[in-house]
C-alpha cells in the first residue's frame, strides 16, 4: 500500500498516533486526509498543521452515524477512501487492580464500542464500494495487548483481542476483494492516553514515540503486512505464548507482579505531592 496521492481517513487523530498518521499521511503524499476526532478542535489542529487538502470532522467513532457521514462527505468532497485508518481507542484501570472483573458494564459497553464496533462500523461504511473498486485498505490500530495481554485492565485487554478477531475475519473474507488489512499493534507509546508511570513495569521493552510507531505502520502498509509490530519482540513474546501457554501465563503472572510494585511507588508519589 503506497499512500501518495490516496484519499486517506484516520480516527482518533486530534492527538497520538493519530495525529502522526495523519501528519504522515500528507508528507507521503496524500491526496487528501479526513482528519477526525471526538476532540473538534484537536481535530481542527491536526488538520490545520496539514493545511490545503485536509479536513477535520468532529466524530464519535461508538455512533455509526458519525462514521457514516465522516465516509459520505469526505467521498463526496474527495472522491472514494483509498486508507481508512480505524485508531481511536480509550483505556480504563480496572477499579480494583485486584478483581480483573471490577470494570462496571458501562465501562465494559464503551471499550467495546470504541475498540471492536468502530472496526465495524468503519468498515460497513467503506466495504461496498472497496469490493465494487477491487482495491482499498483498512488499517486497524489495535495494541500489542490484542496478541497477549494488558496488566490492570481487563476490558482493554479484551476488546484488542476481539478487534484482532474482526480483522482477521476481515482479511480472510476480502483477499479476493483486493482489499487490504492491517492491525498496529505497538507496546508502550508516549501519548495522551498512555498511563506513564501507572504501568511503568510494563514498559519492559521500551517506549516508542507516536513517530517511531508510525514509522513502522508505514513500512508494514509497503510490505502488505497484516500484523504490524513496532516493538519486534512482541512477535516472540506471540510464538511464546503459542508454544507453551501455561509458561506463558507464568511469566506474564512475574511480570503483574513488577506492574503492581511500580503501581504503588507511583500511588505512593502521587499522594506526596
Amino acid at each position: 500500500m503506497e499512500i501518495a496521492g490516496k484519499v486517506v481517513v484516520v480516527t482518533g487523530a486530534g492527538s497520538g498516533i493519530g495525529r502522526e498518521l495523519a501528519l504522515r499521511a500528507h508528507r507521503e503524499g496524500a491526496a487528501h486526509v479526513a482528519v477526525a476526532d471526538l476532540d473538534e478542535a484537536a481535530a481542527q489542529i491536526t488538520a490545520s498543521m496539514i493545511g490545503v487538502g485536509a479536513r477535520a470532522f468532529k466524530c464519535d467513532v461508538s455512533v455509526e452515524h458519525d462514521i457514516i457521514r465522516l465516509v459520505r462527505e469526505t467521498e463526496s468532497q474527495a472522491g472514494p477512501i483509498d486508507l481508512f485508518c480505524s485508531n481511536a481507542g480509550i483505556i480504563s484501570v480496572d477499579p480494583d487492580f485486584d478483581n480483573a472483573a471490577s470494570a462496571p458494564d458501562a465501562v465494559w459497553a464503551r471499550s467495546w464500542a470504541v475498540h471492536v464496533m468502530a472496526h465495524v462500523y468503519a468498515a460497513r461504511a467503506v466495504l461496498p464500494g472497496m469490493i465494487e473498486r477491487r482495491s482499498g485498505w483498512l488499517l486497524n490500530t489495535v495494541s500489542a495487548a490484542g496478541l497477549l495481554s494488558q496488566i490492570g485492565s481487563a476490558t482493554y485487554s479484551t476488546t484488542k483481542h476481539a478487534a484482532i478477531g474482526f480483522a482477521e475475519s476481515l482479511a480472510i473474507a476480502h483477499k479476493d476483494h483486493g482489499i487490504g488489512v492491517s492491525v498496529l499493534c505497538p507496546q508502550g507509546v508516549k501519548t495522551g492516553m498512555t498511563m506513564g508511570g501507572f504501568f511503568a513495569g510494563a514498559d519492559v521493552d521500551g517506549v516508542l514515540t507516536a513517530e517511531q510507531c508510525v514509522d513502522a505502520a508505514i513500512e508494514g502498509l509497503r510490505a502488505g503486512a497484516f500484523v504490524i509490530l513496532p516493538h519486534p519482540k512482541v512477535a516472540d513474546y506471540v510464538k511464546l505464548k503459542a508454544e507453551n501457554y501455561d509458561r506463558w501465563i507464568g511469566g506474564m503472572v512475574k511480570l503483574r507482579r513488577r506492574v503492581v510494585q511500580a503501581r504503588a511507588a507511583f500511588l505512593d508519589q502521587e499522594a506526596r505531592k
